[in-house]
């Protein structure tokens, strides 16, 4: 039976037309893209925006979402993507400006899902005080994606002359965390593996901008920052250690972890320490800074739980030491393989 190629104008769900430069395609950029983000030129029309530049250097960098559900409690893949993408410049210690999306939809994805995410990206964008100033929208056949991707592109200006990098990293320095680890990583794989641990067990995803530019204003001199997104800390350290040619050493008791995440890592025979954050921060600076950097990054709320866990020393047996809870020291590696996929 023949089958009228044109589609629909009117549709609840994502049509492969979306994605084929006409009308529908406008509508959809007018009525979900526009509406949520606005357009900072004025010029819909343009396929690039023309921004103002501070002077001085700038940090640009990009990141792709896939995660799987896409919404889940704490956030969705929006809210994950400007988060994620904010977080990458502030751990060069810039201040995000401008940021950019690219949708990859899949045909059938129902269009209240779409502006669902939209909206919380717009609304993550704008309490992270950035601008999304430009995109691009693509839509591919049902069943060769899985809803949504997204890829952005991020631009923050660099207030600073430091060298933050895990190659100024020193003996003596001190290694500061922001908060609690793992609550990104288990409420994915937890909501993928129907098991419930709480209504408190939530993503972690936030914004860490704020909570680093008030180490940057105080002139705190700043070593090394990362962000323990995959791999968790034990990958974060890890490549930190074995970069620099020195020792980190931890103390477990120091490193706080809630017990509805324990308890979901040891059901899912997980390490805590390896399970991804999404609003997490390491800060790697000279010890005689500690207290008053603690007190900077509690004065924060998204890091208003942050404890020293560990320092970093000369090498001595491996790049990666750990005391137990029982004081026995072990070695940390990095970790193999992918214990969580598709967490961001």
């Amino acid at each position: 039976m023949f089958e009228c190629p044109v589609p629909e104008s009117v549709s609840d769900r994502i049509q492969m037309a979306h994605g084929g430069g006409g009308r529908l395609m406008n509508d959809l950029i007018r009525s979900v893209f526009l509406e949520a983000f606005g357009s900072p030129s004025g010029n819909v029309q343009n396929d690039s925006a023309v921004l103002s530049s501070p002077a001085g250097h700038l940090a640009v960098t990009t990141d792709s979402f896939v995660v799987q559900p896409l919404e889940f409690p704490g956030g969705n893949i929006g809210s994950l993507a400007v988060h994620g993408t904010v977080n990458d410049l502030a751990m060069s210690g810039a201040e995000p400006l401008y940021l950019t999306a690219g949708f990859i939809l899949e045909e059938g994805l129902p269009l209240d899902v779409l502006n669902r995410v939209v909206h919380s990206m717009a609304e993550a964008a704008r309490l992270a005080g950035v601008r999304i100033v430009t995109g691009d929208t693509k839509v591919v056949e049902r069943g060769k994606g899985d809803g949504i991707y997204i890829n952005t592109a991020g631009v923050g200006a660099v207030p600073h002359d430091l060298e933050i990098s895990p190659s100024s990293v020193r003996p003596g320095d001190s290694i500061l965390l922001s908060g609690d680890l793992g609550r990104h990583g288990m409420t994915i794989m937890s909501l993928r593996a129907g098991l419930s641990f709480g209504e408190d067990l939530c993503s972690d995803s936030a914004p860490l901008h704020e909570s680093v530019a008030a180490l940057i204003r105080a002139g705190i001199p700043v070593h090394c920052l990362r962000d323990v997104t995959r791999g968790g800390l034990t990958a974060t350290l890890s490549e930190i250690a074995e970069t620099s040619g020195l020792t980190v050493r931890l103390d477990e008791m120091s490193i706080p972890v809630r017990d509805d995440v324990r308890a979901a890592c040891g059901l899912l025979g997980l390490d805590p320490l390896q399970v991804a954050c999404e609003g997490r921060y390491l800060a790697i600076l000279p010890g005689e800074y500690e207290d008053e950097a603690l007190r900077l990054m509690r004065g924060c709320g998204v890091s208003s739980g942050a404890c020293l866990v560990g320092r970093v020393e000369e090498f001595r047996t491996a790049p990666l030491l750990m005391k137990g809870r029982l004081g026995v020291e072990r070695v940390l590696g990095m970790p193999s393989g992918m214990q969580l996929p598709r967490i961001c």
